[in-house]
């Protein structure tokens, strides 16, 4: 009898009876309750973290900085009730503690009270770091506290990164008031730079003037002083005159009695002396022409030069911006042509109020002249004109004593004036030095005020000036510089889609192994006929193949339509399982045939190898050196990593060379029951009394 035929009709014993007919359904159904089952479990668990009671404690106070109400805490509640991350619970620290301890909430986060405070002080001189805390209890679940630190961690980035934002918002608000300032500053620069040139222009225009003034008040020193030596040799001739006409009129009155004799004798010494008079009389009307002529002007000259000084001391000195340096030298000058222009204005006085007599004089003076002139002529005939000369003489005594007294009074003011136009001389000659050296600073300063304003200008255009999009921008880049840019080539859409490689195969090698609790490993009716070995091992393995193949689909059915497993090679995932199915069936068929009884239990031992190595939760590397060893020698490593590609997509390689290995454990496990299937058509003591009966 062929294998195919044996198999059918070890299948059909399952159609004899209720009991067989439900043990078939139940072999059928067994996969779905590790598959199906463990995925569904399995399939969310992230997604309803929401349904984890988590005590929320918040004690945070609050806090003020720039004028500014902080509360972190308040904010981060709202943050963490809008994301429902876990079913939070807002408590008291106490009622959290306990919670935690009696299992009522998995764990607890607290914000303490000085969490806002804390965030503030990063705007002042002693920044600190705000700490969350969080309490665990691994009593109440491992996998949980695991979970929360990952979140929690988040929570923490995101506070950070929102402090960091209002922090650096501050700087670059700062940077925007700093490049407005400077720019006022370039601004006051520019303005300042303006008036310092102006202000050099004016010391400029007031050096030249105080230079012209130094000419002048020079000149008018120099003139004064002729004016004054005039004004001495006037003193002293018409001293002279008077002393003379005085004794002239002395000895002419006196000697009247007898003076007709004795001008009959000294005709010629009276002409001498007319003559000498009337040289005297011209030089003395001269010299007052002279005083008479310069005294208005030399008086409006040292107002002048007054006037100006005064006006560049009240500009450089009580109304400028910034004081001039030479205000000393200044004001001495100011005071000097003061005091110049007052001297002048007394000797204009004195001419003017002795105008009368000075025009009295004069007249007298060229009188004088023409009497002595006269006298000098008719001085032959003196004797008969002695009686009008006596009296005229007496008359030009008078007159000579007071041009002698008013030439007194003239020399003194021109003492003084040619003493005060000295200073004015000296003191417009420091002002003027001192007006150079003022352009000289002037000019420095005008110079270092235009590299000031333009330092301030390009300072300005280099501070950057921020409006509210640009640092939006930048905090925002800078509070969190680093982010994480996550590309999955191949994503799993869930937990379960993960660990679907991992739970199927294991769901199929329980429903082989209890396939062959039901089915034997090799075909009693083939055996008692004398089949040949790989007969034998076909019939026994092909109704638990047939098995699988049904297994494969209900379970892959019940996972796509009922659970939502999406698989991205649907009829390659469900051929590949029927390969593995298949695999499965020969390798627990090998171990049941070889070992009988003890060979379930080795198919237990089996099953846990290959869980512990196949790398279907954490990487195979993370286990210990047994398991990388064992890891390339058992099936399931393969079958997980060909599963993996076949629902989640990637390349093809490993499920080829998955392919080649389930074929190779298959054909070989087929071959080991064949030799086992020969070694069983003898019959021993073994067989006939086993040790262990299962």
């Amino acid at each position: 009898m062929r294998s195919p035929r044996l198999a059918a009709l070890e299948l059909r014993r399952f159609g004899r009876g209720r009991l067989p007919r439900a043990a078939l359904v139940a072999l059928l159904v067994l996969p779905l309750l590790y598959g199906a089952l463990y995925l569904w479990s399995f399939w969310d668990p992230y997604g309803r973290l929401d349904r984890i009671p988590v005590a929320l404690v918040n004690d945070d106070k609050g806090a003020t900085a720039g004028g500014k109400k902080i509360t972190a805490g308040d904010d981060i509640v709202d943050g963490l009730r809008d994301s429902r991350t876990f079913a939070w619970h807002q408590v008291s620290d106490e009622e959290a503690r306990r919670g935690v301890e009696d299992g009522t909430y998995y764990l607890s986060l607290t914000l303490p009270a000085d969490l806002s405070r804390r965030i503030a002080s990063s705007s002042g001189d002693s920044p600190q770091t705000g700490a969350l805390q969080v309490r665990t209890n691994d009593a109440n679940n491992y996998i949980v506290g695991q979970i929360s630190r990952s979140v929690f961690n988040e929570v923490r980035s995101a506070a950070s990164t929102k402090t960091s934002r209002t922090f650096l918002d501050k700087i670059f608000v700062s940077f925007s008031d700093i490049h407005d300032k400077t720019v006022t500053a370039a601004e006051g620069a520019d303005r300042l730079n303006t008036g310092i040139g102006k202000a050099e222009k004016g010391s400029k225009d007031l050096a030249d003037g105080l230079k012209d003034a130094k000419s002048g008040s020079g000149k008018l020193a120099t003139g004064l002083k002729k004016l004054n030596t005039g004004a001495g040799d006037l003193q002293d001739g018409s001293r002279q005159v008077a002393d003379g006409t005085k004794a002239l009129a002395d000895k002419v009155n006196g000697v009247y009695g007898t003076a007709g004799p004795f001008l009959k004798d000294n005709e010629k010494t009276i002409g001498d002396t007319a003559r000498l008079v009337s040289d005297s009389a011209k030089t003395v009307k001269d010299n007052l022409d002279v005083l008479v002529k310069h005294a208005p002007g030399a008086a409006k000259l040292a107002h002048a030069n007054a006037d100006i000084l005064d006006a560049v001391y009240k500009a450089r000195c009580e109304t400028a911006a910034i004081p001039d340096p030479n205000c000393a030298d200044l004001k001495r000058a100011r005071t000097a042509t003061a005091e110049v222009a007052t001297v002048a204005d007394d000797l204009n006085t004195l001419v003017a109020d002795q105008d009368g007599d000075l025009k009295t004089m004069r007249d007298n003076l060229g009188t004088l002249q023409k009497q002595a002139t006269a006298l000098e002529q008719r001085a032959p005939h003196l004797y008969e004109d002695v009686d009008d000369a006596v009296t005229k003489i007496n008359e030009l005594n008078t007159g000579a004593q007071k041009v002698a007294a008013g030439a007194k009074k003239l020399h003194t003011g021109l003492g003084t004036a040619q003493t005060g136009a000295t200073t004015l001389d000296k003191g417009i000659g420091t002002a003027a030095s001192g007006a150079q050296t003022l352009n000289g600073g002037l000019y420095k300063l005008s110079d270092g005020s235009d590299r000031l304003a333009g330092g301030l200008h390009d300072g300005a255009g280099k501070i950057p000036d921020y409006d509210k999009k640009d640092r939006d921008q930048r905090t925002g880049v800078m509070a969190d510089p680093v982010q994480l840019a996550s590309h999955d080539l191949h994503k799993a859409p869930n937990y379960g889609t993960g660990f679907a490689p991992y739970f199927i195969p294991l769901s199929l090698w329980v429903g082989a192994m209890v396939a062959y609790m039901l089915i034997p490993p090799l075909n009693r009716r083939a055996l008692a006929a004398g089949s040949p070995a790989w007969r034998i091992a076909l019939a026994g393995w092909l109704p638990v193949a047939a098995v699988g193949v049904l297994q494969v689909v209900a379970l892959m059915a019940v996972l796509h339509w009922a659970i939502g497993l999406q698989m991205l090679r649907a009829a390659g995932t469900i051929g590949f399982l029927c390969l593995v199915t298949g695999c499965f069936a020969a390798i627990v068929q090998w171990l049941n045939a070889r070992f009988g009884a003890a060979g379930r239990i080795l198919v237990l031992a089996l099953l846990m190898l290959q869980l512990t190595s196949a790398g279907g939760t954490y990487p195979v590397q993370t286990s210990p050196r047994f398991f990388n060893a064992i890891h390339p020698f058992l099936p399931m490593s393969y079958i997980v990593e060909a599963l993996r590609r076949l629902i989640t997509g990637g390349g093809l390689g490993p499920v080829w060379q998955a392919c080649g290995v389930l074929a190779a454990f298959t054909a070989g496990a087929l071959a080991l029951t064949a030799l086992a299937a020969r070694q069983r058509q003898v019959w021993t003591l073994d067989r006939l009394h086993p040790e262990l009966s299962l």
